[in-house]
């Protein structure tokens, strides 16, 4: 856990998507304690709290320390708490806070706006920067890093896996045969080129870097294994009736997140004992919500988002013994 230190102003903004959506499926109580488990620059977080009675709490999580920093305007806020953390370990983290359920969790996964838009943190191939890609740049291999050490095998894997892209071979082809030659790939720029020159097609309006972007900064971050986490850290920390709201961007993380809500949203019966009473679900999926014509009008970047909700279940009902 760590204190927010103090933020100076920022020239990247971020306009978070789906914000009443999201702050209306989430808080069922002003009394309420909430997670939220990425702060980013706070608009989701700040709606919460904006919900909130003098007895309710926010206890927010970011592992970027820029994202920490612009939290320092809440805290003079006794309902608000924000750990330097990721929210695949928000149960130790709640835990030290003497905090053992919860009322809600929000995750609204990927990259921010800001950490898109400033050049230095390597995420976009639109500026030439160095590659680095950690959204906690204080620690961590980056992805220059990644590249230098990683055979082809491996690059091909977390291409194909994490970027959904077709060209992984001769990307990684391509990039293991430059840093033979003397010339690994350290920047943003060297990266896009690289990518351009083995990328045959691809869709119209899509930049031919787009889809090894994506994976190398969900593989350096390892997004989707801290997702799988936290996700099923929330089936413990969830009370009876509790929320969890979960903003995805692309299919990879929106299918675990659909995946898990159907997979506890149903009784499980124990083929080994098929006379036993079947484990009652734990989640009751509660929808999906995409953002408005006049959302994307405003926020392009929206056009991509899924909200999926879903309810920790009531204790289950004597029918539920009997169903199957």
């Amino acid at each position: 856990m760590a204190a927010p230190p103090t933020a100076a102003p920022s020239p990247w903004r971020h306009t978070s998507v789906l914000l009443a959506e999201a702050v209306q499926a989430l808080v069922s109580t002003p009394d309420g304690v909430y997670v939220d488990g990425t702060f980013g620059r706070g608009g989701h977080a700040r709606a919460v709290l904006a919900q909130l009675s003098p007895r309710g709490r926010l206890i927010a999580f970011d592992k970027d320390p820029e994202a920490i920093a612009a939290a320092s305007d809440l805290a003079a806020d006794p309902r608000f708490v924000i750990c330097h953390a990721s929210f695949a370990d928000m149960a130790a983290e709640l835990a030290a806070l003497g905090i053992a359920q919860v009322d809600g969790v929000l995750l609204d996964l990927g990259v921010s706006s800001p950490q898109i838009d400033n050049p230095a943190r390597g995420f976009s191939f639109r500026f030439d920067a160095p590659l680095d890609m950690r959204m906690d740049n204080t620690r961590g291999p980056t992805a220059a890093d990644f590249l230098a050490q990683a055979d082809e095998r491996q690059i091909v894997q977390v291409i194909r896996e994490h970027g959904e892209e077709r060209f992984a071979v001769p990307i990684a082809k391509a990039l293991v045969a430059r840093r033979v030659g003397g010339q690994p790939v350290r920047t943003t720029a060297e990266l896009s080129a690289v990518v351009a020159r083995a990328v045959k097609t691809r869709e119209a309006g899509q930049d031919p870097a787009t889809r090894t972007f994506q994976a190398l900064r969900i593989h350096v971050n390892a997004e989707l294994e801290a997702l799988e986490q936290g996700l099923s850290a929330t089936l413990a920390l969830l009370k009876t009736a509790g929320r969890l709201a979960v903003i995805s961007f692309h299919s990879l993380e929106d299918r675990i997140v659909k995946t898990f809500i159907a997979r506890h949203s149903q009784d499980v019966v124990d083929r080994r004992a098929p006379f036993a009473p079947p484990k009652p679900m734990m989640l009751l999926a509660l929808g999906r919500t995409r953002a408005s014509a006049d959302e994307l009008a405003r926020n392009p970047r929206a056009r991509s988002a899924m909200l999926r909700v879903a309810e920790r279940s009531q204790a289950p009902s004597p029918a539920a013994w009997t169903r199957r």
